[in-house]
């Protein structure tokens, strides 16, 4: 199968049809390369699951052997959402072929992000009007509080994680997305993990791959 974003597949090891799909979205000048370590540990316990983990749409300007979703150097705030609204439709592409070419619906998808992968993750998982099953963000924001009030489509399932000592994206992005969901009337689950930076730590993946396993395997 081909997508319109390079990635790194990783196929159900029942080696079945897969019943559902977690696509991973990788940080600033990362790749999709670096975040399918969390899939290759998550795949002994979802075997029925099909894992991608794309590359960003743009060459990393910052690190041009890394990919980003959209630029964040020197940008306005206006700049940013433009940008991301950019890689916000690549994304939504990508989720759209992932579902017509494994014939599984949009309520089989769950979206994982980290940073940049994380912020770009919420903003597309909201907004898409047909709705994903559920996102995992870790150490994220949501990038304009404002556009993405306005712009809301769907309530997939969310769980927000944060290291208390990221001096990436500070753990107040939590508590402001937190605010944000809170005002929208969505439950989400939130955790913060003691003594951690910008990462994801193993409580974090361990806490991830039940939350998949709740609402990818009912």
């Amino acid at each position: 199968m081909s997508y319109s974003l390079n990635s790194v597949i990783i196929e159900p090891t029942s080696k079945s049809h897969p019943k559902n799909a977690v696509i991973l979205c990788h940080g600033y000048g990362g790749d999709g390369n670096d975040i399918s370590i969390l899939a290759n540990y998550w795949k002994n316990f979802l075997p029925d699951t099909l894992f991608l983990c794309p590359d960003a749409p743009e060459v990393c300007k910052v690190n041009p052997s890394g990919f980003q979703w959209f630029d964040l150097m020197g940008q306005s705030e206006d700049e940013v959402l433009s940008k991301s609204l950019i890689a916000e439709n690549k994304l939504n592409n990508f989720i759209d072929e992932v579902i017509d070419q494994n014939k599984i619906s949009s309520k089989d998808i769950a979206l994982v992000g980290f940073s940049q992968g994380c912020m770009i993750s919420i903003q597309t998982a909201l907004k898409k009007k047909k709705r994903i099953n559920c996102l995992i963000g870790y150490s994220g924001k949501i990038i304009n509080l404002n556009h993405l009030a306005k712009n809301i489509n769907s309530r997939p399932e969310i769980y927000l994680m944060h290291g208390e000592n990221d001096s990436v994206v500070p753990v107040n992005s939590l508590l402001e997305a937190k605010d944000f969901f809170n005002k929208n009337n969505y439950k989400i689950s939130t955790k913060v993990f003691n003594n951690c930076e910008h990462r994801i730590p193993t409580e974090g993946s361990s806490l991830g791959l039940e939350f998949l396993k709740k609402n990818l395997y009912i």
